[in-house]
């Protein structure tokens, strides 16, 4: 059976930062950590080992695989800094289109630093990524 390996665990948050090895990427880490927090209202998890994530919901697909996943959350990676959203919104999307310069896949935004978005659309998706996460996955 598959077992997710994207799981909150009790890694510091701190610690994974403070390793990201590109300085400045480590500072946008902080200045992510402090944004998502401050708009979400929830302590920062580490989720699996490089995902930094904020809430959580359940989720089931019509497949009955099922499993619980932050409602947002970064990763400072070695490429780009990923951002992750609800997907299958599309305020999501309408949002994205003034966010700045960045590229996205299905689940992820990826963006190189924060000096290149609207720091008040990022908030803008981080709320709306919330809303429509916990109406849509609410118990």
């Amino acid at each position: 059976m598959y077992e997710l390996k994207t799981k909150q665990n009790d890694g510091s948050v701190i610690e994974f930062i403070e390793k990201v090895e590109n300085p400045k990427k480590r500072e946008d880490a902080y200045k992510l950590l402090d944004i998502f927090s401050e708009t979400t209202g929830y302590e920062a998890k580490m989720w699996g080992p490089s995902i930094i994530g904020f809430g959580s919901y359940h989720y089931k697909y019509k497949t009955g695989h099922e499993g619980d996943a932050p409602l947002v959350g970064f990763s400072p990676r070695k490429a780009k800094i990923s951002l992750y959203f609800a997907t299958g919104d599309m305020e999501r999307e309408k949002l994205l289109i003034k966010l700045g310069k960045h590229t996205s896949g299905k689940a992820c935004v990826y963006i190189n630093k924060i000096a290149d978005i609207d720091e008040t659309v990022l908030k803008q998706l981080i709320n709306q990524s919330v809303q429509f996460l916990q109406k849509n996955y609410s118990n």
